[in-house]
């Protein structure tokens, strides 16, 4: 225990010397120590010097839970198996928001296209309107969650995104 005592940083120690004389407050401690990281050798020995209720230690570990939820991952949810036929499925939301051109280029429009038109000036709102290639790392991701029906080339009477569809005068 004293070594434990002894490896903590010496911000925290004058709080327990304070705690274990009873003229520290339980969040002073709470907020020092909800802020150091503690190997799980120390954590016991410094509540156990500390003599800290069961209910504060539930509260740090809630706190340190708050805080590790608040940042977030971004999540694609794609379906590798289906329950009826156990297929892959693409995501809904890439084939609404993004077209594949045959050649294996992504298009999508500019973000906010829709939003606040009233504000924005005419030269912004027509660049707005423009799509926008992907790029490379983007268009791998973007096939990896459509399945090989929105991959494959479909031809359309009077297809507006004809002319993009081929690379041309491009040096690979």
């Amino acid at each position: 225990m004293a070594a434990a005592l002894r490896s903590v940083s010496g911000l925290l120690r004058p709080l327990i010397l304070l705690s274990q004389r009873g003229q520290c407050c339980a969040t002073q401690l709470a907020s020092r120590f909800s802020t150091l990281t503690l190997s799980h050798t120390q954590r016991p020995a410094i509540c156990s010097a500390v003599q800290l209720s069961p209910a504060f230690h539930s509260h740090l570990s809630w706190t340190r839970n708050i805080l590790k939820n608040t940042v977030h991952q971004p999540a694609r949810t794609l379906t590798y198996i289906s329950l009826r036929k156990g297929k892959r499925k693409s995501v809904k939301s890439v084939v609404k928001r993004f077209l594949r051109l045959h050649c294996g280029l992504w298009i999508r429009k500019k973000a906010g296209y829709k939003k606040k038109l009233w504000k924005k000036k005419p030269g912004r709102k027509q660049r707005l309107r423009q799509h926008v290639f992907c790029n490379r790392t983007q268009s791998k991701l973007l096939d990896k969650m459509t399945t090989p029906f929105w991959r494959r080339r479909n031809w359309f009477a009077n297809d507006p995104y004809q002319k993009y569809h081929d690379r041309t005068n491009l040096q690979v």
